[in-house]
């Protein structure tokens, strides 16, 4: 018989890493990690982890024991949701991470709608590659994540994603710039600009590349920051152009542009682990996204 806390130690392991993160995680120590490890090693009867230079591994039986922990964790999430349900209303506390600019849209709408709900929302933000946010499952109830539309779902086995809501990513300008008394552009006409984008992997940075693709011309880009209120006072000084999600624009003095002839858009996704949401709580939460982001969309 397996033990339900060793089985969520190996899932903090694929998850985090290492033993020390795990340790940290958990409030253990390495060495009681490790050997807690080891009694779940000798309680399946194979190796679950192997070396790899200074750190450890999962074996493929130590991979496929952490499907079937997911399976069990779930279980006694869906445990803990039932028992709420004949509580009464909802109650508990829900950790949300949110990349900035959609914890800047979305937010103060959800923490409102849940005022006197008995559900307490705790926020971080967390600005992560998309392809990377399923990592802030190891210490989140729910991820509010972002990707370029053209690119595939982060839901999978171990993930349950929703989309929440699409956002056009537009063109900025200052407003002198020769484009500004303009209301849309095409690709090939900003194929001399200077750009001002963020960090890659990121979907803005992925719809320049579209634009790439469409020109056949590298982007000159300048400068690389993650941060859309600096970007917008770059911008709005004379210095380049920029790609921007619309609904994240709010310098008085930036002219916005239509992109026509690429696909230039972001989705909200909202990330959970598959059973989470049958927890009222998270349920709740879930759904206060929901019609925030519908309420956004019908301004």
């Amino acid at each position: 018989m397996f033990s339900v806390d060793r089985l969520r130690i190996l899932r903090e392991l694929a998850e985090r890493g290492t033993v020390a993160a795990v340790a940290e995680a958990l409030s253990m120590t390495p060495s009681a990690v490790s050997q807690q490890l080891k009694v779940l090693a000798r309680e399946a009867g194979v190796a679950l982890l192997e070396p790899d230079g200074r750190r450890v591994r999962l074996t493929d039986a130590g991979q496929a024991l952490v499907l079937r922990a997911d399976d069990v964790l779930a279980a006694m999430e869906r445990a803990v949701a039932e028992m709420a349900h004949y509580r009464g209303s909802p109650r508990g506390q829900v950790r949300v991470a949110s990349f900035p600019s959609g914890a800047a849209l979305l937010l103060p709408p959800v923490l409102t709608a849940l005022v006197d709900s008995g559900v307490e929302l705790v926020a971080g933000d967390e600005d992560l590659p998309p392809s990377e946010a399923w990592k802030l499952l190891a210490d989140y109830d729910i991820v509010l994540t972002h990707r370029d539309e053209r690119a595939p779902s982060l839901a999978g086995p171990r993930l349950a994603a929703r989309v929440l809501m699409r956002e056009p990513i537009d063109v900025v300008v200052a407003a002198d710039h020769p484009l500004a008394e303009r209301d849309s552009v095409r690709p090939e006409e900003l194929a001399d600009e200077t750009w001002v984008s963020v960090r890659g992997g990121f979907p803005v940075d992925d719809v320049l590349n579209s634009i790439a693709t469409v020109t056949g011309v590298r982007p000159r880009i300048a400068q690389r920051l993650n941060e859309f209120r600096v970007i917008e006072t770059v911008v709005a000084s004379g210095y380049g152009v920029a790609l921007m999600p619309r609904f994240a624009v709010a310098h008085p003095d930036l002219t916005v542009l239509r992109l026509d002839g690429v696909r230039a858009a972001r989705v909200y996704e909202i990330v959970t682990r598959p059973q989470a949401h049958r927890r009222p709580a998270i349920a709740t939460v879930l759904a206060a996204f929901e019609t925030a982001a519908a309420d956004v969309l019908t301004r």
